[in-house]
């Protein structure tokens, strides 16, 4: 996998600006099949920083229904955490 493929996009939540600024920790939406390594390497080439650790989890996605007898569900995805060294910024559009 190239590193398009392994980082989907960087998750903009309230708690993730407090992490960020606090502890700077990001958190980004990995492909499920990444592991940490993988996941280093991406973020590394991607966004030109140093990373310090990485946690990841799979979440389960949510079900939801929309009018309708049939209850449908969103995909399930992997969060990955990523610590970055002090003074290192991952900038966000």
């Amino acid at each position: 996998m190239n590193s398009f493929e392994v980082i989907k996009t960087v998750r903009v939540t309230e708690k993730g600006a407090r992490q960020s600024e606090k502890f700077n920790q990001y958190t980004v939406v990995a492909d499920p099949r990444a592991n940490k390594i993988q996941i280093r390497q991406a973020v590394q080439e991607l966004f030109k920083v140093k990373v310090i650790s990485i946690n990841t989890l799979n979440v389960r996605g949510k079900d939801r229904r929309q009018r309708t007898a049939q209850a449908g569900a969103d995909p399930n995805w992997k969060k990955a955490i990523v610590t970055l060294k002090q003074g290192d910024k991952i900038q966000m559009a």
